[in-house]
């Protein structure tokens, strides 16, 4: 059985966007308060919490600029969080969520077509991998199933 990994937004990029780095768009991050709606911090995997600062940025999560490469908002935490830990277990804030739109994508960073669904939490794993299991598919997103923004990354550690 295929073992899988769900994957924060890399420590680097997170530290240098809280420094005040400049995000896709080459604008620094705006900064606000939390009103504790259950905003995801995309690092941590974790809500930020009624009174938090935060930061949203747009992001690429992408290697290459293409028409593939999608690129939209995501909220971060403004102080430092560590990196979502836990990579063989779906993060708990997402566990309470009506759906996740999962979308396959080969290591050219393409869509493939005919992989996005819209899957409830009890059934992301093994959606993912029979996404993975599903030819040309390298990685899948997890993103917004109402509003598309990307929320994290699942590959695949390795095949048994």
């Amino acid at each position: 059985m295929t073992k899988i990994a769900y994957l924060s937004l890399p420590t680097d990029q997170v530290r240098s966007l809280q420094q005040g780095g400049k995000d896709a768009d080459g604008n620094a991050p705006e900064k606000f308060v939390s009103d504790g709606s259950g905003l995801p911090c995309r690092h941590c995997l974790a809500s930020i919490d009624d009174g938090e600062e935060f930061l949203i940025v747009a992001h690429r999560p992408f290697s290459t600029v293409q028409p593939y490469a999608e690129q939209g908002p995501i909220f971060l935490h403004a102080k430092e969080c560590n990196a979502y830990e836990d990579r063989t277990e779906l993060p708990p804030m997402f566990k309470t969520w009506d759906g996740i739109l999962l979308r396959g994508y080969s290591k050219d960073e393409r869509i493939v077509y005919g992989t996005g669904q819209t899957t409830k939490p009890e059934n992301i794993e093994a959606a993912v991998r029979g996404l993975l299991g599903t030819k040309g598919v390298s990685y899948v997103h997890a993103r917004s199933a109402t509003n598309n923004c990307f929320q994290f990354r699942v590959e695949a550690l390795d095949t048994d």
